[in-house]
C-alpha cells in the first residue's frame, strides 16, 4: 500500500507544489525561499523518516508569513491524503527530543479532531530573518489541516534555535510512531469505526 500525496496550491501570495510519502527514508528536497523553514523541514523529514519534496514560491519581500503558513496547510493535506482511510495505523505518537539544554515533547493524535495546543515561551523573536511566532502558525495550519490533534511542549531551554530544532525533530518522531501500521489493528483504531 502507497502512501503517498503530490498537492499543489496557487495564491495571489504563494505557489507552492510539495509530495509526501509516509513510507520513505527521510530524505528531502527543499525549496522554500525561507532558509530556516527549509532547516526544519529537513529535520523534521529525516527523523520522520518520511520523504518529502517542496517548492515553494512567496511574497518573502513582504515577511515569511505567508509562505511559512501555507506550507503548513499543504503539507497538512498532503499528511491527510496519504494517510487514507488510516486502517492499522497506530493513531498516536509521543516524543521527547533533547537539544543541548533544550527539551521538546511532542504528542499527536491523527483523530480527525484538528487542535494545537502549544507551551513554548521562546527567548527571542526571531532567529536570524524568521520570527519565531510563525512556529506557531506554521504548526496550527498543519494540525488543521491534517485534521490531528497536535500537543507541543517546550519543556525548558535557553536558545531559541535549539527550542524550535527540537519542536521539528520531536515532530517528525511522533508522526513517524503514530503512522506507523499495526498488523495486529484491524480497521481503525476508534472505537467509532471511523478516524
Amino acid at each position: 500500500m502507497e502512501r503517498y500525496a503530490s498537492i499543489e496550491r496557487k495564491t495571489n501570495e504563494t505557489q507552492i507544489s510539495l509530495s509526501l510519502d509516509i513510507d520513505g527514508e527521510g530524505k528531502s528536497e527543499l525549496e522554500t525561499g525561507v532558509p530556516f523553514m527549509s532547516h526544519m523541514l529537513d529535520l523534521f523529514t529525516k527523523h520522520g523518516q518520511f520523504n518529502l519534496t517542496v517548492d515553494a514560491k512567496g511574497d518573502i519581500e513582504v515577511d515569511d508569513h505567508h509562505t511559512t503558513e501555507d506550507i503548513g496547510i499543504v503539507l497538512g493535506q498532503a499528511l491527510r491524503e496519504a494517510l487514507g482511510d488510516k486502517r492499522g495505523i497506530k493513531r498516536y505518537g509521543n516524543a521527547f527530543v533533547p537539544m543541548d539544554e533544550a527539551l521538546a515533547q511532542v504528542v499527536v493524535d491523527l483523530s480527525n479532531r484538528p487542535h494545537l495546543e502549544m507551551r513554548a515561551d521562546f527567548p527571542s523573536a526571531k532567529v536570524g530573518t524568521f520570527d519565531t511566532e510563525l512556529v506557531h502558525e506554521f504548526l496550527w495550519k498543519l494540525a488543521l489541516e491534517a485534521r490531528m490533534n497536535l500537543h507541543v511542549i517546550v519543556h525548558y531551554g535557553q536558545n531559541t534555535h535549539h527550542m524550535i530544532e527540537a519542536v521539528f525533530k520531536a515532530l517528525g518522531r511522533a508522526l513517524d510512531e503514530a503512522t506507523t501500521i499495526d498488523p495486529r489493528i484491524k480497521g481503525v483504531p476508534s472505537t467509532k469505526g471511523m478516524l
